[in-house]
């Protein structure tokens, strides 16, 4: 994850190198060589995430030229959007990745849950679901694409209820808690005075807050989006129609994966996005196509 873009671009080796010198150990070297099981923990994924996305990022705008209309980024993600907004410096938003992912790890051992995904049943039938259940709407990621949250029984109970609705498939996920629900509610408490301590600027270019679904300027505003969004639903689906609402139609998504990509197609399949992960998506023609938009 990354390991191409640190060995061609100097920007994207000054990221990675910038991140090991700000957590105090070879981020990199865990990012490059493992072992896995180090980078399966939350502590170290999120770090590893934004660096790996910033990474991309710093090359791609070095050599494309682009300025987005608007920037956006799904729960962890949205802390890449704000690095590249200008409304954070990649130092600041490491350090607040690092102690965010610190302080929902202790959450979640101290209040146990899970989280599913649940595939191709209306949202309306899974809102009744969960509140039979006790379970919570996670994320709302793409039509037929939603994230269910909260103790473990209430989700294992809300999973069967939208099996038996009808449900295409129902995806127990890998998390270490239900993230995104009630279960956070401390841990949105505790982050809050961490928050309140960074430094935030004005974003240059507005960003469309996962908590409200629309773009969010200022530094009191980001404060509140970012503790709120810990323990809140993630209206990802919510977020990318405004910004198609605005008239914008062109979309990249930088970092490991292609999830966002397909999320988008979901949404809008007439949206042109393409994903920048590796050297070759900078350097071929699909890369110099996104920079002539």
């Amino acid at each position: 994850m990354g390991k191409d873009l640190y060995a061609s671009f100097p920007e994207s080796k000054r990221v990675f190198e910038k991140a090991d010198e700000v957590l105090g150990f070879s981020l990199s070297g865990l990012i490059f060589g493992g072992p896995g099981e180090a980078l399966i923990n939350t502590v170290t994924s999120q770090p590893a995430i934004l660096a790996a996305s910033i990474a991309a990022f710093e090359a791609f705008r070095q050599r494309s030229g682009v300025k987005p209309a608007y920037l956006a980024g799904l729960s962890l993600g949205e802390y890449s959007a704000l690095i590249a907004a200008g409304s954070l410096s990649f130092e600041a938003g490491l350090r607040l990745v690092r102690k965010r992912a610190e302080i929902m790890e202790e959450a979640a051992h101290r209040h146990p849950g899970g989280m599913a995904a649940v595939l191709d049943l209306p949202i309306g039938q899974l809102r009744d679901i969960c509140l039979k259940a006790g379970a919570e709407i996670a994320n709302i990621n793409a039509p037929g694409q939603v994230v269910i949250s909260g103790k473990k029984e209430a989700v294992g109970k809300a999973s069967v209820l939208a099996q038996e609705a009808g449900a295409k498939r129902v995806i127990a996920l890998e998390v270490s808690g239900g993230f995104h629900s009630s279960l956070m509610l401390e841990a949105s408490a505790e982050f809050k005075p961490v928050l309140e301590s960074a430094e935030i600027s004005p974003a240059v270019i507005p960003v469309v807050s996962n908590y409200t679904a629309r773009p969010q300027y200022q530094p009191a505003e980001i404060r509140e989006n970012l503790a709120y969004q810990i323990h809140s639903p993630v209206r990802w689906e919510e977020s990318m129609r405004f910004i198609l609402s605005c008239g914008v139609s062109d979309f990249i998504e930088f970092g490991p994966g292609r999830i966002l990509n397909g999320l988008l197609r979901r949404i809008d399949p007439s949206a042109q996005v393409i994903s920048i992960e590796k050297k070759e998506d900078i350097l071929n023609k699909e890369g110099k196509d996104a920079a002539e938009r």
